[in-house]
């Protein structure tokens, strides 16, 4: 039998057996659909986290009093022990590293956000010093960022995000308008770019102010978070400021030879490596539930496969004694098992890339498809459905003629 022609019977038979191919397919489809969904999520953040979360550039790396994550209460206790990360910190920095090209400070909290009768609550409030724009990537759409003038005199000038200017704002220009921040008034003079959402979190609700402001309306108890940008944009130089800042950090924070930091000095790629780690676990979880849904799915297709030669034992005793051989017989099983899988393999891509999709539209998660996981969804569903269509294949492939064709007399 020519392949086409064993291809053809196979749709012929699933189309025959509508219903009872749909129960043999769930399996697989749900299988098939796990692994593209996971595959196109974790594809997407991974994406999103190193272009959009990680907004500084490759040059810039972090000093803290403690990690930028924490994985438990143990950990977050020991190092809240540490000393804070002061202004003085920063200045020090600022002034002996010689490695370092720009230097800045950055604090957060959350405040209330007012306009005439309008409000905005849960909103990111950052100090900032005037460098941190540059050294966050802050784009401003609209107006100007800080000046150094707005750091020494503690400018009550502020930077918004869209979500300030679409949600209380309203028409018009939105520089020089005053909004009052913590209860605080604030003149507007810059408009950050556009970031969207994430995970349904809007990257677009938050104020911007300078750190001296900040300070003196919040205190100084508050730990920086000191960044600094490498002299040049290559791995050596990289290594040179963050050794040297260690250096400097280590001497005001009187560590002595032999113990450990009492800070922490991060870079981009320390979270991309703990997104790596968190995603790689994500991926291999999802991938052991969708490998049982395949094996359910396969031992479902070797059933129906089975039920199938019962049912065809008559149709498999005349083509032997027509000619037929056992390799025929078992290529014809084999194709329609496979076929099977195949299809249920399909109708689960298409399924994965759906839900995946749905999900970003109603959570704002990121989704990437690959053509690679799309390739590899079907040859898992394929692999599937010839492996467990070998034993039923090779069952049909060896029926005795004539006792296949007495089996209907």
């Amino acid at each position: 039998m020519q392949f086409n022609e064993a291809f053809k019977l196979a749709l012929q038979s699933l189309w025959a057996n509508k219903l009872r191919s749909i129960l043999t397919l769930i399996g697989v489809v749900m299988g098939v659909a796990s692994v593209i969904m996971v595959i196109t999520l974790v594809n997407g953040a991974n994406t999103y986290v190193s272009t959009k979360i990680i907004s500084n550039g490759a040059d810039v790396f972090a000093v803290r009093q403690m990690p930028g994550v924490i994985f438990s209460a143990e950990e977050y206790f020991k190092y809240q022990k540490r000393k804070i990360l002061r202004i003085e910190d920063y200045q020090a920095i600022q002034d002996s590293c010689t490695q370092c090209g720009e230097v800045g400070v950055r604090l957060d909290r959350i405040v209330s956000v007012v306009f005439n009768a309008h409000s905005s609550t849960d909103t990111d409030m950052r100090g900032l010093t005037w460098t941190m724009v540059s050294l966050d990537n802050m784009d401003i759409a609209l107006g100007r960022g800080f000046t150094p003038a707005d750091d020494s005199k503690a400018t009550h000038n502020v930077i918004v995000g869209y979500d300030i200017v679409d949600n209380l704002l309203g028409e018009g220009d939105p520089v020089g308008k005053e909004i009052r921040v913590g209860g605080i008034p604030f003149t507007i003079m810059g408009v950050g770019d556009r970031k969207g959402k994430m995970l349904g979190q809007s990257q677009d609700n938050w104020v911007a102010v300078p750190i001296t402001t900040y300070q003196q309306t919040y205190g100084y108890n508050d730990s920086l978070d000191i960044y600094a940008r490498a002299s040049a944009n290559n791995a050596e130089a990289m290594e040179r400021a963050k050794d040297e800042v260690r250096v400097i950090m280590r001497a005001r924070r009187h560590n002595a030879v032999g113990q450990p930091d009492d800070f922490e000095i991060e870079t981009n790629d320390t979270f991309l490596d703990i997104w790596k780690q968190f995603s790689a676990i994500f991926f291999d979880v999802v991938i052991g539930i969708a490998s049982i849904s395949l094996v359910v799915g396969g031992i479902v297709i070797m059933n129906i496969m089975l039920v199938s030669v019962t049912e065809r034992t008559r149709e498999i005793g005349v083509r032997k004694a027509l000619g037929a051989r056992q390799r025929d017989v078992l290529l014809q099983f084999l194709i329609e098992s496979g076929t099977m899988a195949l299809v249920g393999g399909a109708i689960g891509v298409l399924f994965g890339v759906i839900v995946a999709k749905l999900i970003t539209i109603i959570i704002g998660f990121p989704t990437s498809i690959q053509l690679w996981s799309v390739l590899l969804g079907l040859f898992m569903a394929t692999a599937t459905g010839i492996f467990f269509g070998v034993y039923p294949a090779s069952k049909a492939a060896k029926l005795d003629p004539v006792v296949a064709l007495r089996a209907e007399l």
